[in-house]
């Protein structure tokens, strides 16, 4: 539900949260079991499902790659450490990695890639940055659940949201125009050099100034 949440996190935040309860409803609370046992039968609940852009197509696109990748690994971890070595020093590799294997996954739509990101693309990859953020680090707050730990925080990409990039921009954080990966990369270079083990730390406070509306 991480992966599920995360692609469909941008507009209002309550839209987000209520498309993102009705896709658990729409996998009948249990998205794991739903994934790995679903039939084609039940495919067709997700014909009414939109979100923004994404669709019910879209969503039965990921259904069929989470079951196509389950039957062979324990968890999405593996999908992005595979190109990610402990050496490397951010996540672009395994970002580059899991866009590809998505691509290559049975029945694949091509109106579907927009949705999977990618750095070989020039994407900030935003929603796929926040995920890993999610997923790696452990925040006393219990916001990030640091559930995994092939990849370490330090490698991890500043999710570039609307709100980081207007007060990075006045703070002098951050130079570029573009919003893009190299972007993206620079911010957190520069983040790195206040906390080279946890950069994207930060992400909470920046964001946090740009919701408050105090810059």
């Amino acid at each position: 539900m991480g992966l599920w949440t995360a692609m469909i996190a941008w507009g209002g935040r309550a839209v987000i949260l209520r498309n993102a309860h009705h896709l658990v409803e729409l996998m009948d609370g249990a998205p794991h079991d739903f994934v790995c046992d679903h039939t084609a039968r039940d495919l067709k609940r997700f014909a009414d499902f939109k979100h923004r852009t994404f669709n019910g197509e879209d969503a039965v696109c990921f259904v069929r790659f989470l079951k196509h990748y389950y039957a062979a690994h324990d968890s999405l971890e593996s999908a992005f450490c595979i190109q990610t070595a402990q050496s490397a020093q951010t996540i672009e590799p395994g970002l580059v990695a899991f866009a590809e294997r998505f691509a290559e996954a049975p029945q694949f739509l091509a109106r579907t890639r927009k949705h999977v990101s990618s750095p070989a693309r020039g994407s900030a990859c935003k929603r796929l940055c926040m995920y890993l953020r999610w997923m790696v680090r452990r925040d006393a707050q219990g916001v990030d659940m640091g559930l995994w730990t092939r990849i370490l925080p330090s490698q991890l990409v500043m999710p570039l949201d609307v709100h980081v990039v207007r007060v990075s921009r006045a703070l002098g954080l951050m130079q570029s125009e573009n919003v893009n990966w190299q972007s993206a990369l620079a911010l957190t270079e520069v983040l790195r050099e206040l906390d080279a083990d946890d950069p994207v730390r930060f992400d909470f406070a920046l964001f946090g100034l740009g919701v408050e509306g105090e810059m």
